[in-house]
């Protein structure tokens, strides 16, 4: 298997025991899996190229939808208050935690955003079978940025915050928080293996 005649795109390696083996051909919801270890080798993809980006387009627009409308509102004694992610960010900003404020921030705000622009960027030209400009600095970042993409635990944070303050104020889960739910659950979908099947759908080397 080993050659000039096989192409490093043609091949996957294992990442438990080292073997190398021809990519194979997979149909949708098929899996591949080492002989020597059993380990999964590649999976077949699960959505297509047009299924992704229409996913990624909305969850653009879930985006929009969770920074501009609030999050939570709190009413107490006929006073109201509500909160957007940005005001969350803002209000962390304000005191000696200006750091985490970053953090919070980059994994809730920019992380997602950074990566949905990307996502469309090279989806847009791989559905019609082209290589979008820059297509290996985006694929990379994209990597780089998963980690960095936080929604699923500020979603777990605010859940909790919800169920202890709601034993002392009127708490209301407002249209943002419904739209941050559905935005995690889409940045899941178009962020996985999926994806990064394009570098071989395209013929993209990733050297």
């Amino acid at each position: 298997m080993s050659g000039p005649e096989i192409s490093q795109v043609q091949l996957v390696i294992c990442e438990h025991c080292d073997s190398v083996y021809q990519r194979p051909a997979l149909a949708r919801k098929q899996t591949a899996h080492c002989r020597r270890c059993g380990a999964l080798l590649d999976r077949g993809r699960r959505l297509n190229t047009d299924q992704l980006l229409a996913l990624t387009a909305a969850a653009a627009i879930l985006f929009i939808f969770a920074n501009t409308f609030p999050i939570m509102g709190i009413s107490m004694q006929g006073l109201n208050n509500e909160a957007t992610l940005w005001a969350t960010v803002e209000a962390l900003a304000q005191g000696r935690i200006t750091l985490i404020a970053l953090v919070t921030g980059l994994s809730i705000i920019f992380a997602p955003a950074l990566q949905i622009l990307l996502l469309g960027w090279v989806l847009v030209y791989a559905r019609s079978g082209r290589v979008a400009p820059g297509f290996r600095i985006c694929m990379r970042t994209l990597e780089h940025l998963r980690p960095w993409s936080m929604l699923e635990v500020c979603l777990l944070g605010i859940l909790v915050a919800i169920i202890k303050l709601a034993g002392m104020l009127q708490v209301h889960p407002g249209v943002g928080l419904w739209a941050m739910a559905m935005l995690t659950v889409l940045i899941i979908l178009i962020g996985g293996r999926d994806v990064r099947q394009l570098w071989d759908e395209l013929g993209v080397s990733q050297q």
